[in-house]
């Protein structure tokens, strides 16, 4: 590995950060991807990266699939679930995350909701959402939610998630409150990028009760994760 790449991966790692190292096998030319971007002798196309970087969301290491003599390395952070609202929802969502190897972190700024005697053992941020967001730097292998249904904290929240790489992005409410939602984030020139909310927040499994939503919401961030994907 060049000197410049591996500084490069030695400072992600440093700081905490997700990293990926693309390796061409037949010479050893290779591409480095860490957060901010890809630098390197090896050329990639757009699909080759975004393969890559969903390598790196689910910490695989492996083949490049369906490219011949490229292999990935991923440097992968433990994934991280940002809340927003220290809701109700989010008291049994936070110890399962938490379970499933998430760090969590639940971001309010009301701090008689956001206590460590309703959240134990969890990172608390009393800031407001967006000020708390640039701190924590999100990046490819973090996922935000936010429980709070109030446009005031949710609103910036998003704002902020759809701007950055996020592996997922998801908010509590109704179909209708998601329609009024994206309404508000058109008119802040985000209409195309909403797209990547999943509202309502969760997998359909029919239940209805706060730690049966909590379920859902996890199964759902872990199947984006490694799947990409979820059913809207």
């Amino acid at each position: 590995m060049k000197w410049t790449l591996f500084e490069r991966l030695q400072r992600a790692i440093a700081n905490n950060a997700s990293a990926a190292v693309v390796t061409r096998l037949d010479d050893g030319v290779q591409a480095v991807f860490d957060g901010g971007g890809w630098e390197g002798d090896l050329s990639l196309d757009d699909a080759q990266k975004a393969t890559a970087l969903r390598m790196l969301i689910a910490d695989k290491s492996g083949m490049l699939a369906n490219v011949e003599g490229l292999f990935v390395r991923a440097y992968a952070r433990p994934p991280r679930l940002i809340v927003i609202g220290a809701a109700h929802i989010s008291q049994f969502l936070a110890p399962m995350a938490m379970l499933a190897g998430f760090e969590v972190i639940i971001i309010d700024p009301r701090r008689s909701f956001a206590s460590a005697e309703r959240f134990p053992g969890v990172t608390l941020m009393h800031s407001w959402p967006d000020e708390a967001l640039a701190q924590l730097k999100i990046d490819a292998t973090s996922a935000v939610v936010t429980l709070t249904h109030d446009p005031k904290l949710d609103d910036p929240a998003l704002i902020s998630a759809l701007g950055s790489p996020a592996f997922y992005i998801g908010a509590l409410g109704s179909k209708r409150t998601h329609a009024k939602r994206i309404a508000r984030l058109a008119e802040a020139g985000l209409a195309d990028q909403a797209a990547r909310i999943h509202a309502p927040v969760g997998l359909d499994l029919g239940g209805r009760a706060p730690r049966e939503i909590a379920v859902s919401i996890l199964a759902q961030v872990i199947q984006v994760r490694y799947r990409g994907s979820a059913p809207a």
